[in-house]
């Protein structure tokens, strides 16, 4: 039963309940009309202190696909933490309002800290360079989608997979599945951090390898997961401007991958995947954008116990 919870972290859901989300989310991809009132008189706060475009639109729309209505704001700006007002008084005010809150902020740790303080189910959609459960559903859809299942895939992470929340929360997502195994693809400042490593693959003999190249291993990958270099996670510009264009998926590299291999980016994406790319079978980014919505409207209803 997930009414009334909080999804703060990917780990917070059992693979049971995943999958309950995710066959949801197909039921409501078939038939979206059949859903359209079932949160009618329930109401989202989107709360985000960091700018968004794609999260934020999904949430809005998912609940507005749900029958419901939804308040909120868009930036730090537009909320009373100028003012000085503290974290846990906003999350106790807005809690008053409203039925459930998806809230993105800058600062790790602040979904747990805002679940403290709320009167409502608290969904991360985002916490510095956390987690960000909702993207990884998104992702989890998507391949069930798109591959037929979440077992024994190949999976390459590449890019920023040391900032990368997306990367952190799918990489213990899919180690939960049997027979899946990672090949993680970046310069050496911005390696997957130990704790991935130490304390998730290895205890659970997971198979991972760690590379610069991602020629050398994408003939390989079941699953391509692109990742931008994030500008706003750098204190150094200079450090920015050289790993930015570490990686570049393009037409060529293509040729070297897999014939039914997907690629997949959490976006917005920069220049780490190349235009001419979209034109590929195998791109499945803007697919992904849309399982979003779906995997978000299965989440809303099940929290707020309207299914």
């Amino acid at each position: 039963m997930l009414k009334g919870r909080n999804l703060i972290q990917p780990n917070d859901l059992t693979i049971g309940e995943i999958d309950d989300i995710c066959s949801l989310a197909e039921q409501m991809i078939v038939d979206p009309n059949a859903f359209s009132d079932v949160c009618r008189g329930k109401i989202l706060a989107t709360l985000f202190f960091e700018p968004s475009t794609r999260t934020r639109l999904s949430f809005e729309a998912a609940m507005l696909h749900l029958g419901g209505a939804v308040e909120g704001f868009s930036d730090a700006a537009s909320s009373s933490s100028t003012k000085g007002e503290t974290l846990a008084d906003t999350i106790r005010t807005v809690s008053s309002y409203v039925d459930i809150i998806a809230m993105r902020n800058p600062k790790e740790g602040s979904a747990l800290l805002a679940s403290q303080f709320s009167n409502c189910p608290i969904i991360n959609a985002g916490d510095g360079g956390h987690f960000h459960p909702t993207q990884t559903l998104t992702d989890l859809l998507t391949i069930r989608q798109l591959r037929g299942g979440l077992e024994g895939h190949t999976i390459g992470m590449c890019g920023d997979l040391k900032f990368g929340r997306t990367v952190h929360s799918l990489t213990q997502a899919m180690s939960r599945y049997p027979k899946n195994k990672f090949i993680f693809i970046s310069p050496s400042e911005l390696s997957i951090p130990e704790y991935i490593t130490e304390d998730i693959l290895k205890p659970a003999n997971i198979e991972y390898i760690e590379t610069r190249s991602l020629e050398d291993v994408i003939g390989e990958l079941d699953i391509l997961y692109m990742t931008r270099v994030q500008k706003e996670r750098f204190f150094n510009e200079q450090d920015y401007i050289r790993l930015k264009d570490s990686y570049i998926l393009n037409n060529a590299k293509m040729k070297l991958a897999k014939k039914d291999m997907i690629v997949l980016h959490p976006l917005p994406r920069v220049n780490e995947i190349a235009t001419e790319v979209d034109n590929d079978p195998r791109a499945a980014y803007f697919k992904q954008v849309r399982y979003g919505m779906y995997a978000r409207m299965a989440l809303i209803s099940k929290l707020t116990g309207c299914l």
